[in-house]
């Protein structure tokens, strides 16, 4: 898929919210920056059951990973977007 809009993103942002998952989230794909792209590798079982789980190229997922590569101006404002505010490390 492919879009210019960052509500394409809003169904990875829900179930990061949904599975309490957005610290940890966060770090995965603070570290995936890469100049003005994001590129994560999500478990292909795991999102067929609705959740995320993150994972590495090559072995971790039998069915092969599902890549996601996001472009952005500033990729640290849609990690941001993904996961919410955050006060003292966590949550609000």
């Amino acid at each position: 898929m492919e879009s210019d809009d960052i509500a394409c993103l809003e169904k990875l942002r829900l179930i990061l919210q949904r599975d309490r998952i957005r610290a940890a989230a966060g770090a995965v794909l603070r570290r995936s920056v890469e100049g003005n792209r994001i590129r994560v590798f999500l478990n292909k079982q795991v999102a067929y059951a609705g959740h995320v789980s993150f994972c590495q190229p090559e072995g971790e997922s039998p069915l092969g990973p599902i890549i996601i590569l996001i472009e952005a101006d500033d990729p640290f404002y849609v990690v941001n977007w993904l996961i919410g505010p955050m006060v003292d490390g966590r949550k609000e």
